[in-house]
C-alpha cells in the first residue's frame, strides 16, 4: 500500500464481482466524451448550489414569500444534497452507476422544471428538494465513471482534474451567470436554464457512459446504515444552516447538532461491526484517506464561503450589481480552472501528496493575504491575489479526490466517490454557516440588503476579516495534517 499511498497511484485491480456477464466494464471508445458527459452534470448540479442566491429577491417579491421561505428555497438543496449522498454512492454500487447516473440527470432537471413553473413558495421548495435528489444519485458515479474508463494513472488523474475544475468554475460562475439570467429573462429562467441540457446530457449519457460492474449479486442493502447517515449529515446541516439565523444557543440549533453528533456515532458504531456495510469505516485507518476527506472539507469550508463573502462584499459594501459582483468573482474561477488541470498533469507524473500539500499552503496564503481588504479596495488592486487564491484550490483538489477514489476496488468505488463528496458538501455547509456568522457578527439584525452605510459597510469589512483569518488558518492547518499523515502513510 506504500506506493498507492505516498507516492504516485498505481492502476486499481479488477473488482471481485459482477452482477454477469461482461466480466469486466468495457471502457468505451471515446473516454474523454464521456468525461464532457459527466463533468456537465456536475457542472449544473453545483452551480445550482450558488446561482439560485442572487434570484431570492426576485422571487420574494413574485410569490410573496417570506424571509424564511427563501431561506429555505436555498437550503432544501443544500440539505437533500448533502443528506443522500452517501445512500446514493452505495445504491450505484449494487444497481449500477449507469442507470443511477441517468436518473440523478433526469431527477434534477424534472426538480428544475418543477420550480421554474413555481406558483408558490411551497412548490418551489419541493422543486428545489427534487432538483437536490439529482446530484446525489449523479455525482458520486461520476467520479466512479471517471475512474472506470481511464485505465491508466497519468490520464485519469488529468481527467479528475478536468472533472475538479468543472466543480469549480461551476461555483465561481454561478453568480455571474445567475445575475445575467434574473436581469434578462427573470427569475424562472435560474431554474428552466438547466432543462434542456439536462435533456441533452441524457441522450448523450445513454450513448457514452458505459455499464460498469456492481457489487456482487445477494448483497444486501444497508437499510438501517442509510438511515442513521441520513439524519446524522441531515441534523449537522440543518444546525450549521439555522444558526446562522436562530443563534447557536438557540434549542433547535443545539438539538440538531446533538442528534446530528449521536447518530453519526451510533453509524460508525453500526458500520464497523456489520458485514457488507454501507460504508467501510477501517479505510479511516488509512492516512492518506483521511488526509483526503478532511482537505476536501476544509478547501470547501474556506473556498465556497469565501466567495460567497466576497459577493456580498461587493455588493453590500461597495453596491455593485449582482452581476458585476459575480464577474468580479469569476476571476478565482479562471486561476482555479487553470490550477486544476496542472494538478492532473503533475499527479499523474509525481504522485498526489505534494501537488495537495502546495495548494493548500498557497490558498491559505493567498486567503491570508486578502485582510488588507478595506471598504473601498477596488478589482485592480486585489485580482492577482484572487488569482493566486483560485490557482491554489485548484492545485489541491484534485489530488485530494484522486486519493480519496483509489481507496478500494472499483466494487466499492461509489461508497468512496461518496463519503468523499459528502465531506466536500459539509464543508460547504459549514463553511456558509460559521464564515457567515462572523462576518454578520457586527450588523444589527444580520444580513442587510444592498448597499450598506459606511458605519455598516466597516463592520461588514471587519467580520470578513475574522472569517479570512479563520479560512486562511484552517487552510495551513489541513496542509500541516496532510503532510503528517502521508509522512505516516510512509513509514506504515
Amino acid at each position: 500500500m506504500r506506493g498507492t499511498q505516498a507516492g504516485p497511484m498505481r492502476p486499481t485491480p479488477s473488482p471481485a464481482g459482477h452482477a454477469g456477464p461482461p466480466h469486466q466494464a468495457v471502457p468505451p471508445p471515446r473516454p474523454w466524451l464521456t468525461l464532457m458527459v459527466v463533468a456537465v452534470g456536475l457542472f449544473l448540479a453545483v452551480m445550482s448550489t450558488t446561482m439560485v442566491s442572487v434570484a431570492l429577491p426576485s422571487i420574494g417579491t413574485a410569490l410573496h414569500a417570506s424571509p424564511t421561505e427563501l431561506e429555505w428555497i436555498v437550503d432544501a438543496y443544500v440539505i437533500v444534497y448533502s443528506a443522500l449522498l452517501v445512500p446514493g454512492g452505495a445504491a450505484g454500487d449494487r444497481l449500477g452507476r449507469k442507470g443511477l447516473f441517468l436518473a440523478g440527470v433526469a431527477t434534477f432537471g424534472a426538480g428544475s422544471l418543477l420550480a421554474s413553473l413555481a406558483p408558490s413558495a411551497g412548490v418551489l421548495l419541493a422543486g428545489r428538494a427534487m432538483q437536490g435528489l439529482g446530484p446525489a444519485l449523479l455525482i458520486p458515479g461520476s467520479l466512479t465513471i471517471i475512474r472506470a474508463v481511464f485505465g491508466g494513472e497519468r490520464q485519469r488523474a488529468q481527467a479528475i482534474g478536468l472533472w475538479s475544475t468543472a466543480s469549480g468554475l461551476a461555483l465561481a460562475i454561478g453568480p455571474a451567470l445567475g445575475g445575467l439570467l434574473v436581469a434578462g429573462l427573470g427569475w424562472r429562467a435560474v431554474f428552466a436554464f438547466n432543462v434542456p441540457f439536462t435533456l441533452i446530457l441524457l441522450i448523450l449519457a445513454a450513448r457514452y457512459v458505459p455499464r460498469l460492474p456492481r457489487t456482487p449479486p445477494g448483497t444486501p442493502f444497508d437499510w438501517a446504515g442509510a438511515g442513521l447517515i441520513v439524519v446524522a449529515i441531515g441534523a449537522l446541516a440543518v444546525g450549521s444552516i439555522e444558526g446562522q439565523s436562530a443563534g447557536w444557543s438557540a434549542p433547535l440549533v443545539l438539538a440538531a447538532f446533538a442528534a446530528g453528533a449521536l447518530t453519526l456515532a451510533g453509524f460508525v458504531t453500526w458500520e464497523a461491526r456489520r458485514t457488507g456495510p454501507l460504508v467501510d469505516v477501517r479505510l479511516f485507518g488509512r492516512p492518506t484517506f483521511t488526509a483526503a476527506n478532511v482537505a476536501a472539507f476544509v478547501v470547501f469550508f474556506a473556498f465556497v464561503g469565501s466567495i460567497v463573502y466576497f459577493s456580498g462584499y461587493f455588493q453590500q459594501v461597495q453596491g455593485r450589481s449582482a452581476l458585476m459582483a459575480g464577474l468580479d468573482v469569476t476571476a478565482i474561477g479562471a486561476s482555479f480552472a487553470l490550477g486544476a488541470v496542472a494538478s492532473g498533469r503533475l499527479v499523474g507524473r509525481f504522485g498526489p501528496r505534494w501537488p495537495m500539500i502546495t495548494g493548500l499552503v498557497i490558498a491559505g496564503g493567498a486567503t491570508l493575504g486578502l485582510l488588507r481588504l478595506g471598504p473601498a479596495t477596488g478589482m485592480g488592486a486585489i485580482w492577482w491575489n484572487f488569482a493566486v487564491l483560485g490557482g491554489g484550490i485548484g492545485l489541491c483538489l484534485t489530488p485530494m479526490t484522486a486519493v480519496a477514489v483509489s481507496a478500494t476496488g472499483a466494487a466499492q468505488a461509489g461508497m468512496v466517490s461518496a463519503v468523499h463528496n459528502a465531506f466536500r458538501q459539509l464543508g460547504q455547509v459549514f463553511g456558509v454557516s460559521v464564515l457567515g456568522a462572523l462576518v454578520y457578527a457586527g450588523l444589527p439584525g444580520g444580513t442587510a440588503g444592498p448597499p450598506l452605510g459606511p458605519a455598516q459597510g466597516a463592520r461588514y469589512v471587519t467580520g470578513l476579516h475574522h472569517a479570512l483569518w479563520l479560512a486562511g488558518l484552517s487552510l495551513l492547518a489541513a496542509a500541516v495534517l496532510a503532510a503528517v499523515l502521508f509522512a505516516r502513510a510512509d513509514h506504515g
